[in-house]
């Protein structure tokens, strides 16, 4: 109940403050700890939920004895928190389809969004809070470009944001661009695919299905119902 999403999400939608949305992190936590990581990619906002995946799992091995790895989180020293394009006030996501990238958007569905992307009055490219829009959009120059903001501030210095934005989305393109065509490609051999899948599946469940059984073995589940 004191996890920010939660608060920010029941806030918001007093009317559906629901079990789903309460027991989420605790969800996320087994899904993550089921496969002993060491480390957990992910933006800043969800660092806390990785806190408390900590959280729980030093208390089970001090409870029970080592049986959790305890994850760290990874995140990004670029491109950590990506706002919404048409509300750099608000996180990305794909609930707002027009202010968000799907990676396997159309080049000219991504450039349109770009152009749209909101700014503001100031007409300048600057790397700084009082221009969220800008700031955002930056972000997104850097982590497609491996430039630095002061790079970026540098090579926009002058320019107008019509030129900006369209970089922006030029280079969005360009680095989904190889994922596209590679999605494509595996796209036409569904046999392939499938045997990745059935794979991959029974590797998740085997390592999952031993973590399962230490734990249970922990606690004092009967064999019988393990």
């Amino acid at each position: 109940s004191r996890m920010t999403q939660f608060k920010d999400k029941a806030a918001k939608h007093k009317d559906n403050i629901n079990a789903g949305l309460f027991t989420y992190p605790a969800l996320m936590a087994a899904d993550i700890l089921l496969y002993q990581p060491d480390f957990v990619p992910v933006g800043e906002d969800q660092k806390q939920h990785v806190e408390i995946c900590r959280d729980i799992a030093e208390r089970f091995n001090g409870i029970y004895g080592d049986v959790f790895k305890v994850p760290a989180p990874h995140i990004p020293k670029v491109g950590a928190r990506i706002m919404s394009l048409n509300d750099p006030t608000s996180k990305m996501s794909k609930s707002n389809l027009e202010g968000c990238v799907i990676l396997m958007d159309k080049p000219e569905d991504i450039m349109r969004k770009f152009k749209r992307a909101v700014t503001d009055s100031e007409a300048c490219v600057r790397y700084r809070d009082e221009q969220p829009g800008i700031h955002n959009l930056i972000d997104i120059y850097c982590a497609c470009t491996g430039k630095t903001p002061a790079e970026t501030e540098k090579e926009f210095d002058g320019k107008g944001y019509g030129d900006f934005k369209t970089a922006v989305g030029e280079s969005v393109v360009a680095v989904l661009k190889p994922l596209q065509d590679r999605f494509a490609d595996l796209n036409k051999n569904k046999d392939y695919l499938n045997s990745i899948i059935k794979n991959n599946a029974e590797k998740a469940q085997y390592l999952s299905n031993k973590t399962l059984r230490k734990v249970q073995k922990k606690i004092g589940f009967p064999e019988r119902i393990r």
